[in-house]
This record gives structure tokens, sequence and C-alpha cells, in this order.
């Protein structure tokens, strides 16, 4: 007969609530975003088993903010992929150079850096090498591209696809197959035991409207990502719509939230380093 004690999942969970009630970050599936804000109201981070969704107007910054949640929480010891149908691995590198050197994008591309950013971009690099995300980039739609990769990965990893637009193609039919998508996904991250955060596009969106802040029906979908998704986030900046708003000034939402409050965070987007700030902290 054996002696081990048998512990139940009640008392491990309330050890863990206990935990963190004296500030030990005992949660094993939360993964940290990086930015301290958000990381409250989501408990300590996106979880194991989560489907995170970031969606934004054109040009808001939903990949730079992804990839911006990636580089932190590789940084931080997660095991995160990358994934994008949008980008080459080469793009996505220089992106990830340019905000964490805070060197502009353009002057990157264009090899016009002076000796101190050049220094800057170095010691970015030489900081990311050994936590950078793993990155694969993929250009046939489906999302056999990411069950592929999560199939490789350990549980607890974070899977950051950039873009829910790049998984399904075809104008029949196509709302339908995104949210098949999102079911999917969704699937895995359960089975799986890994979190993912994947941007969208908003089909449904308007900027004509009164108030053009993002809102659950404006992602589209057959409605796959308001009724699948565990949380979903919303990125907005005033300056896309309205002329002398403040530039950079940057509202995340959290439009829905399963397991915690809706709310938001102000954030402060750097656009020429591609670079997002938590405001607070």
């Amino acid at each position: 007969m054996s002696d081990a004690v048998d512990i139940s999942p009640l008392t491990r969970l309330l050890a863990s609530i206990d935990a963190r009630a004296d500030g030990t970050p005992a949660s094993r599936d939360a993964i940290a975003t990086g930015f301290p804000s958000l990381d409250r109201l989501l408990g300590g981070g996106v979880r194991a088993g989560d489907l995170a969704v970031l969606g934004g107007d054109v040009g808001v910054g939903k990949s730079a903010l992804a990839l911006a949640i990636a580089l932190r929480a590789s940084g931080s010891g997660a095991r995160v992929c990358y994934l994008s149908g949008e980008m080459t691995r080469e793009r996505i590198l220089e992106r990830a150079l340019a905000i964490e050197g805070k060197a502009s994008i353009d002057d990157l591309r264009r090899g016009t850096l002076d000796d101190e950013t050049r220094a800057a971009l170095g010691a970015a690099a030489h900081r990311l090498r050994p936590a950078l995300p793993l990155i694969e980039t993929f250009d046939q739609p489906g999302t056999h591209n990411v069950l592929s990769v999560m199939r490789e990965l350990e549980r607890g990893a974070l899977v950051v696809v950039d873009a829910l637009q790049s998984l399904a193609s075809g104008a029949p039919a196509l709302d339908e197959k995104l949210a098949d998508a999102l079911v999917a996904l969704k699937e895995a991250a359960l089975s799986m035991g890994q979190a993912v955060l994947l941007t969208a596009h908003l089909p449904a969106h308007t900027r004509a409207r009164p108030n053009p802040r993002p809102t659950l029906d404006d992602f589209g979908a057959a409605g796959g990502v308001k009724h699948h998704a565990d949380i979903v986030l919303g990125l907005y900046r005033e300056e896309l719509y309205t002329d002398g708003a403040p530039e950079g000034a940057t509202e995340l939402a959290i439009l829905k939230n399963r397991n915690g409050p809706l709310s938001y965070v102000d954030l402060y987007y750097y656009k020429r380093w591609l670079r997002f700030e938590d405001m607070v902290d």
C-alpha cells in the first residue's frame, strides 16, 4: 500500500490562491503579457487553455502589440511561438529589433542609423538572442499551419498567431471558415494545455460611426470571436479618427473576459519604433 498522500485538486487550488495572496506567482499556467496593467486585470496573464483575440482597425498596431507580448513573455522565461501569415521571418526580426532597440523601422530598413542607435540595436540583439521566441511563417491559409506547430510545443506554451484572416480564404462562407478556425484553436488550446493569442481584423468596423472604438460585433467571423474566445481585446488610438488627438495615446479594452472583469488599460504607442509602453508602469 502506498504511503503517498493524495492531495486533492481543491487543496492544490487553495494553496495556489493563498500563495498569490502572499505575493507569490504560484499559478504555473499563467503567462504574463509583460504589460503589468493588463496582467493585473487578467489575473496574472493569459492561461493554458485560453483563446485570446486582439483586434483593432487597420494601422492601429495589432501586430506590433502581439509581437511585443511574444517578446516580453519569452524574455520572462515562457516558451513562446510567434506565427505569421502576413510577414516574412526577416520582417518580423526587423520589427523585433526596432521594438527592443527603440529604432526607427524606416531608418533600420534604409541603413541610415546613427552610431548611438546602431549600438542600441546591437545591445537589443544581444538581449534577444537567448530569449527569442520561436518564429514561424506560413503562406497558405489553414489552421493546420498552427496546429502542426502546437503539437511540437510543450504544455504551458504561448502561441501568438498573426492573423485570424490568414487561416481561411475564399469569399463563399468565409465567415463560417473563420468561425471553424476559432473553434479548432480553442479545442487545441484546451487539449494541448497551451495559450493562444490571435490577432484579428475588424471586417464589420466602420470609421464613420459616432464611437469608433472596437466592439465584439466588429470581429465578424459569424460571431465566432464573441462566442468562442475566452479573452477579447480591442485596440484603439483616437489619433486615427480625430485631428489634434493626443499622439500615441492608446486604449486597450477588455471586451470579453470569461474569468474576470471588463475594463481597459492605457498604453502609449511610439509609432517610429512600433513600440507600446504601459502608461501606468
